[in-house]
């Protein structure tokens, strides 16, 4: 008979279960370990590494952004590119990148530190690109985070996607000016008497008043005794028959007036026969209080400026103009102007050219009278006014038509421009984010367009919005000295 062995107790075989569960888990954390991604090929299979908010960093090794502190991150290259040959190591400013350096240092602009760069492929290496043009191509996250944007020049075809598009306004010349008070419909009141003032009934600017308001109520010693004479001299000449006294009378009358004194507060001092204490001022015209240089209680001499009123009905705008351009605003010419905050522009008349020249700016002014019946154009806005490119006078000239016909229609931006000394540039869209750096010819602009005489025709997307952005890309990506550009050709 088999004998039975006897079994083993619970709390061993809990025990022998436990251990066994223990290495099961033991050996699931070596093989996740061993299955972790080596971090030196991922490094090796990045492209380069740069910040996500300033694309012009680029670097071989993870890190910090040198401007922002922000992580860099691995840009990936082409399945299909090469592996680019390893480029010399060069130094640059982020925000002067024509500073290229052969070793670490200051910049001698504005004294940042050098960061290297250089490390990534040639644009001549990246895949995509036209060897012939150079063109620069720029990932959707820096098309982004530049804010790029075009203008279309004509009736081209429409921009691409992912970028602004809007047509060049009309051209037209734009001075700036500022809108001021009419001062044909400006008045001064001061103070016809030395007195205090005892009562002032406006207390601040910009009030509107109208015509016969009170403005201030004053004491005055003289105008007491002038109400005392003019009362004695209006008794004596009821007991008297001679019209001596009454002569007397009408000469204190008309001092008073001169005064400021009313004919109907006249009659209110002969009828009650008693001199007030107070006399009060009322406003001569309707208008805004412009300035307003007494308080209540005041102490004024005779001849004293209390406040100032300006009928807004009828504003200027001061605009300035180099005097070459003067011909363009003749004398009694209306244009359009447009002041700040203001929807729609308005029509004014030229008033006044000043035959002076302002200080040391060489610019002389033109005055425009705009009317302002509803009081929205304020004193102190900005203003633009809007000059057609040719003058009335010269507009209906057979000569200055042709002239006119002749003159190129394609014009950019002042923003979409890029001088580099006698030369300048603009950057026109090629493709999806693709752009290219194109020499141009220009003619006389104004501040709001710039004709283009050779370089561009029409159709061609313009970038208005970024333009040195790209500019500042370009010059990391090909060098400083590489000024030679293909696609510049006139």
């Amino acid at each position: 008979m088999t004998k039975l062995l006897p079994k083993k107790p619970l709390q061993t075989r809990w025990r022998r279960w436990l251990l066994l569960l223990m290495a099961g888990l033991l050996l699931g954390a070596a093989a996740c370990q061993q299955a972790k991604p080596d971090p030196e090929n991922t490094a090796e299979s990045a492209a380069y590494y740069t910040c996500p908010m300033h694309p012009q960093i680029h670097a071989d090794a993870p890190g910090d952004c040198p401007i922002c502190h922000m992580h860099l991150v691995a840009v990936q290259p082409a399945v299909t590119q090469k592996k680019p040959a390893a480029a010399s190591v060069v130094y640059t400013c982020p925000m002067h990148p024509q500073v290229r350096e052969k070793q670490p240092g200051s910049c001698p602009i504005c004294g940042m530190d050098l960061v290297k760069t250089s490390s990534r492929p040639a644009i001549s290496q990246l895949p995509d690109t036209d060897l012939a043009t150079n063109d620069l191509i720029l990932t959707a996250q820096q098309l982004a985070l530049g804010n790029i944007q075009v203008q279309t020049l004509g009736s081209g075809p429409a921009a691409t996607a992912g970028t602004l598009q809007t047509e060049i306004p009309a051209p037209q010349a734009v001075l700036t000016g500022t809108v001021t008070a009419n001062a044909r419909r400006t008045e001064s009141i001061s103070s016809r008497v030395a007195g205090r003032v005892e009562k002032l009934y406006v207390r601040q600017t910009g009030q509107l008043l109208r015509r016969g308001a009170p403005l201030f109520a004053v004491y005055s010693e003289e105008l007491q005794t002038l109400q005392r004479e003019y009362l004695l001299a209006l008794a004596q000449d009821l007991q008297v028959a001679e019209p001596t006294y009454r002569h007397f009378a009408e000469a204190t009358a008309q001092k008073l007036r001169l005064l400021g004194v009313s004919g109907a507060q006249l009659r209110q001092l002969a009828q009650s026969g008693k001199p007030s204490p107070l006399v009060t001022y009322y406003s001569p015209r309707t208008g805004t209080v412009q300035t307003l240089d007494v308080v209540q209680g005041q102490y004024v001499a005779e001849g004293s400026p209390l406040l100032t009123l300006t009928d807004l009905s009828s504003v200027w705008v001061e605009a300035q103009l180099y005097p070459a351009e003067a011909n363009r605003l003749p004398l009694g010419q209306t244009v359009a102007v447009q002041v700040a905050g203001q929807a729609n522009p308005v029509r004014g008349k030229v008033v006044f050219l000043s035959p002076e020249l302002s200080g040391g700016s060489q610019l002389t002014l033109a005055r425009i009278e705009v009317p302002n019946p509803a009081g929205r154009l304020q004193p102190g806005a900005q203003a633009n006014v809007l000059v057609n490119s040719l003058p009335a006078a010269l507009a209906t000239r057979p000569e200055a038509s042709v002239a006119a016909a002749n003159e190129p229609t394609l014009r950019v931006p002042p923003a979409a421009i890029i001088h580099n000394g006698a030369v300048s540039y603009v950057w026109k869209q090629t493709g999806e984010r693709q752009f290219r750096r194109v020499r141009v010819r220009l003619g006389e602009g104004t501040g709001a367009a710039v004709p283009v005489l050779d370089g561009l025709q029409a159709g061609d997307a313009v970038v208005t919005t970024g333009a040195y952005l790209l500019e500042s890309e370009f010059t990391l990506r090909q060098g400083a000295d590489d000024d030679h550009m293909s696609g510049m050709a006139m």
